[in-house]
């Protein structure tokens, strides 16, 4: 992990046009190749972050600073597919090069690699309807890949899937970043996903969104089942726990309550932001 800054969110605001604050003086930096989750209740806007990142959305008040350059290449993976249902899974992928105007004849390697990535290889040519929801999600990611970039936003991308499929993306996730070496950014709210996945979890509290902890998980890589069942992993799942229900509270001084299903300390921490 490069210990050099990838961006830098510095009193970050969001007020939207109907008055509501998403956001509020949040600060967050982010190393080259760290691999961060943000968790929160729900509302309290992971999603906006990532957006401002993305470059989607404005901040109302605040900076975005790039380390080392002015922008970076970005690729964002959705919570839905959302594939063309119309296109082959090769096609699907290509998009974003041919928005960009890469002729097909030099796009071909780079799609092949993508569908190579995440294992897809010998599905080139299969529509999404042929294709389980985990398959969908592969093809997904590959779209982002295609494009070669440096930092990846994913937005609850694994949160509709079984349990079994969602365990063996995580794993395939870090097989393909400890090659790769992105910076990831990844919204989830569910917490024994956040600490298998990241170097640092980040809780965020609600209305106003902002930063209330951020807890190094100091586990190595690669990590596998054998991690998932330490006591190490579930210390860490406990702080975490603790850390989101503090922020449940906190966000409960300040704004109407937070459902009920939030505030539990149990695998699901309420919907996306």
């Amino acid at each position: 992990m490069n210990p050099s800054p990838a961006f830098t969110l510095s009193n970050v605001s969001k007020v939207y046009s109907n008055g509501t604050t998403a956001l509020h003086d949040l600060n967050l930096a982010v190393s080259e190749g760290q691999f961060v989750s943000l968790v929160g209740p729900s509302g309290c806007g992971k999603s906006t972050v990532l957006r401002i990142i993305a470059g989607l959305g404005k901040m109302s008040a605040g900076d975005l600073f790039w380390g080392g350059t002015s922008q970076r290449k970005l690729a964002y993976v959705f919570q839905e597919a959302a594939l063309m249902p119309w296109a082959t899974v090769q096609e699907n992928v290509r998009l974003p090069l041919k928005l960009a105007g890469v002729s097909r004849r030099a796009s071909e390697a780079a799609v092949r690699e993508a569908i190579a990535l995440v294992e897809l290889k010998g599905f080139e040519n299969a529509y999404p309807r042929e294709l389980s929801g985990g398959m969908k999600m592969r093809v997904s990611i590959a779209r982002a890949l295609v494009t070669k970039p440096q930092v990846l936003l994913m937005d609850e991308p694994f949160g509709a899937l079984d349990e079994m499929t969602r365990s063996k993306l995580n794993s395939d996730l870090l097989d393909l970043w400890s090659q790769k070496q992105w910076t990831v950014i990844f919204v989830t709210h569910n917490i024994y996903e956040a600490v298998y996945l990241s170097n640092r979890v980040v809780v965020m509290a609600a209305r106003p969104g902002r930063v209330v902890a951020d807890i190094p998980i100091d586990a190595p890589y690669p990590r596998d089942q054998e991690f998932r069942t330490s006591a190490l992993y579930n210390a860490y799942c406990r702080d975490v726990a603790h850390a989101l229900a503090g922020a449940v509270g906190t966000a409960s001084e300040v704004s109407s309550p937070i459902n009920s299903q939030a505030s539990s300390t149990s695998t699901m921490f309420g919907s996306v932001a």
